[in-house]
């Protein structure tokens, strides 16, 4: 398990939920090279889906910025090493109306 290596960042999770992606972290980092970071996020993102259900996303690399939106207690962002895991469910807004949507249009034409 990786709780003595990960350097935590920010998260909403659960304590069983931060400790099942902590968990499969520690399996992805067995299975892959730290210089495979897309399979790492892919094997993570994949079991997280089927355990949690769908619509989860993972990105893992050594230098990123973010600015997402994301379910209420699905969001967790730690480092191990030199690699650093975000994974978090995404949240979709409140959808425009479609009024808004061409008036926004119209104003960016004039």
């Amino acid at each position: 398990m990786l709780e003595g290596k990960a350097v935590m960042g920010e998260t909403d999770m659960r304590q069983t939920m931060k400790e099942d992606a902590l968990s499969l972290a520690s399996k992805a980092l067995d299975c892959f090279d730290v210089t495979e970071p897309t399979q790492i996020a892919s094997f993570i993102k994949k079991d997280f889906d089927r355990i949690y259900g769908s619509g989860w996303q993972c990105v893992v690399g050594t230098h990123f910025g973010s600015f997402v939106t994301h379910c209420s207690g699905c969001f967790i962002h730690f480092s191990v090493g030199s690699l650093t895991i975000l994974l978090f469910k995404g949240s979709a807004g409140e959808p425009a109306s479609r009024t808004n949507d061409l008036a926004s249009l119209d104003n960016l034409v004039k």
